[in-house]
């Protein structure tokens, strides 16, 4: 009799692991698919089981996938929008999607809530790292008529939860290095972000990403390597939680100017009137202050 438990016990094991192993596997098969809602303000992502094994297979389901309407009625697929795809080309890590001229009739907010959509899904698999929309074979323009170029899921920034809200333009003032490294440039960026995001983060956050490449004259304030863990204001008061990667110098950028990249990007807010770095949770021991406030006699301008 105990033998024959032993045996059944034994058998249960094998089975429980077998099982368990079957929800590994088939939790690697899973992408999220990214639809946008029918109030068309938001994509929330949904999960799907990929069958396909091949590289040019997982792009196809997943293309369809994006193409065909959710059972949820409440949000709808992206590439079923009233619009066409003539093609997709992938080369060398970039996955370039023509589309007809009716996509140019989607609202402007619709038309970034599609493209979040389809980068946030295609970018999942590893085949694919850059993707760009292009009309007819034409680029793809926004509604200020900038090229939108190729992008990556990056650029669509969202909170760490399943919803992308609605987008909003922001006007924002970011302060790049100069040549020098020693002095700030102050230069204006318009982009949309979204409503997830504080927009305290956001600053920081395209402030580690550099200027423009259109802008001579106009270098890295920050360490692109730097990570945030945290930003969060209150009582006026911005605490930024970086990694200790922003304490390594680049370009000939010194902390201190690294710092005052921050603290002036910030204070260009209505919201914030002193800012507090921290390093993984805590003020670095070089630091002479632990609040910061805007600096100006470190600002020059391009004609200087």
């Amino acid at each position: 009799m105990k033998r024959i438990t032993g045996i059944m016990a034994l058998i249960a094991v094998i089975l429980a692991l077998g099982a368990c192993g079957g929800r590994e596997e088939e939790d690697q098969n899973i992408c999220q698919v990214y639809y946008v809602s029918n109030s068309e303000t938001k994509v929330e992502m949904h999960p799907h089981v990929m069958e396909a094994d091949t590289a040019e297979g997982r792009l196809k389901e997943l293309m369809k996938c994006l193409a065909t309407d959710p059972e949820m009625l409440e949000y709808k697929a992206p590439f079923a929008m009233g619009f066409q795809v003539l093609g997709v080309t992938l080369e060398e890590g970039r996955l370039q999607i023509d589309v007809d001229a009716d996509y140019m009739k989607l609202p402007p907010i619709t038309e970034i809530l599609v493209r979040a959509a389809a980068v946030r899904t295609l970018t999942q698999l590893p085949e694919v790292n850059m993707i760009a929309i292009t009309v007819e074979g034409g680029p793809l323009f926004d509604s200020k008529q900038n090229a939108v170029g190729w992008m990556n899921a990056d650029q669509f920034i969202d909170n760490d939860g399943n919803e992308i809200n609605t987008y909003e333009e922001v006007r924002v003032r970011l302060y790049f290095a100069d040549e020098s490294g020693t002095k700030l440039i102050a230069a204006d960026r318009e982009k949309h972000y979204s409503t997830n995001t504080p927009l305290e983060r956001f600053v920081v956050e395209e402030l580690i990403a550099g200027p423009s490449g259109r802008i001579d004259g106009l270098y890295p304030s920050v360490n692109p390597g730097t990570k945030v863990n945290s930003v969060m204001t209150k009582d006026g008061i911005c605490y930024v939680n970086l990694d200790e990667s922003f304490l390594t110098v680049v370009n000939n950028v010194s902390t201190d100017v690294s710092v005052y990249a921050i603290v002036n990007s910030l204070v260009e807010l209505s919201t914030v009137n002193k800012v507090q770095i921290l390093i993984d949770g805590e003020v670095p021991s070089s630091f002479s202050v632990s609040f910061f406030e805007r600096n100006l006699d470190i600002v020059t301008t391009m004609e200087n």
